[in-house]
């Protein structure tokens, strides 16, 4: 099992500080400048109309911030808020329930909206154009369907796969914001808030270089905090600052660039096979992992950074890759180009 401290997907610890620590209205939030903007127009234009904005989708990476920009939508237009997941609408009749109970201009936000199933998205459909929901009553020739009207409404769809959603769906969003990884200036933002939020005593390089590791993500980066701040409490003398924060993520294996053991095995495992190519399979038996925790954990950083690169014969790893882990890389590797934020680009493809 791999170790979540920098992983991207929530657990029930982040679930219970996170409350504390959203942002509560767009003007809070930092960082997504164009979708903040577009939202801004969007909901203020639905304001004075007196009327529930179109329909929004929000795709990105995990952790990134689409719950939390769900509740602000909620807010800014002082309405209630209904949450869901895809996964936990197994049926047409479970998402009738929901539609039915809400009021007038309520907001419904679905996560991972890509996951629901197929007849409850069928049904989704007229009440997102049509705010009417069809509740098929009997089995077989005596099967009776029953219009029944939805209040109007705002659904709130978030996918960190937007791949997998059908084309009828995607349509009837009115609005599609794409959420992108933080710069590290943002994220020192984002941590210099939490920390005076979580009553945390912090100073600005502990902050920098916590935010540096962070992977352009702020759940990674509230949660690197509160494990910097425990080691402070600890070893130190409370106060975050950059000795502290380096001390504690060597101590939870957490490099410069924000990789952890696991992503370290992967490269190294690849180095292993003279750089690759490598297929995933074998990538993940090297590890001892799953193939997908390689795919959807480890994998996304690593080609981000040009550290890992793709190839229609496997993984292989960059030159990056060698120099990161201090290994010489053979003549003719691929190039990846570290920056100090390790965010460079992925390599060219077209030229392998």
């Amino acid at each position: 099992m791999t170790d979540p401290l920098v992983s991207s997907f929530a657990s029930d610890e982040d679930i219970a500080a996170d409350q504390s620590v959203r942002p509560k209205r767009l003007v809070e939030l930092i960082g997504q400048h164009r979708v903040r903007e577009q939202l801004d127009l969007l909901l203020q234009s639905a304001l004075r109309r007196g009327s529930p904005p179109d329909h929004i989708l929000l795709s990105g990476p995990p952790g990134l911030g689409k719950t939390t920009l769900a509740m602000i939508v909620a807010a800014e237009l002082g309405a209630g808020l209904r949450m869901t997941s895809g996964p936990a609408i197994e049926r047409a009749g479970d998402l009738a329930a929901v539609l039915t109970s809400l009021s007038h201009g309520d907001v419904l936000f679905i996560d991972e909206i890509h996951r629901i199933a197929r007849p409850a998205e069928e049904l989704l459909y007229s009440a997102m154009e049509d705010f009417r929901v069809d509740v098929v009553v009997g089995k077989g020739p005596g099967a009776t369907a029953i219009p029944l009207d939805v209040e109007p409404f705002t659904l709130v769809g978030a996918t960190t796969r937007s791949g997998l959603l059908t084309g009828p769906m995607r349509d009837r969003f009115g609005f599609v914001g794409q959420l992108d990884f933080y710069d590290p200036d943002e994220l020192e933002q984002i941590i210099t808030r939490s920390a005076r939020i979580l009553d945390v005593p912090i100073t600005e390089d502990g902050a920098v270089e916590i935010g540096r590791r962070s992977r352009g993500t702020p759940r990674i980066a509230n949660r690197l905090l509160r494990r910097v701040r425990d080691y402070a409490e600890v070893r130190a003398d409370g106060i975050v600052d950059l000795t502290a924060a380096r001390a504690a993520l060597r101590v939870y294996d957490v490099d410069e660039l924000g990789l952890d053991r696991l992503d370290r095995a992967v490269l190294a495992a690849l180095l292993r096979h003279g750089g690759g190519p490598v297929g995933l399979s074998t990538l993940a038996v090297a590890v001892g992992e799953q193939p997908d925790t390689v795919e959807e954990v480890c994998e996304p950083f690593l080609l981000r950074t040009g550290l890992m690169a793709r190839t229609p014969r496997g993984r292989i790893a960059t030159a990056s890759a060698w120099q990161h882990l201090g290994i010489p890389a053979p003549a003719g590797t691929v190039g990846g180009g570290n920056s100090k934020d390790g965010l460079s680009q992925t390599p060219d493809l077209f030229s392998l």
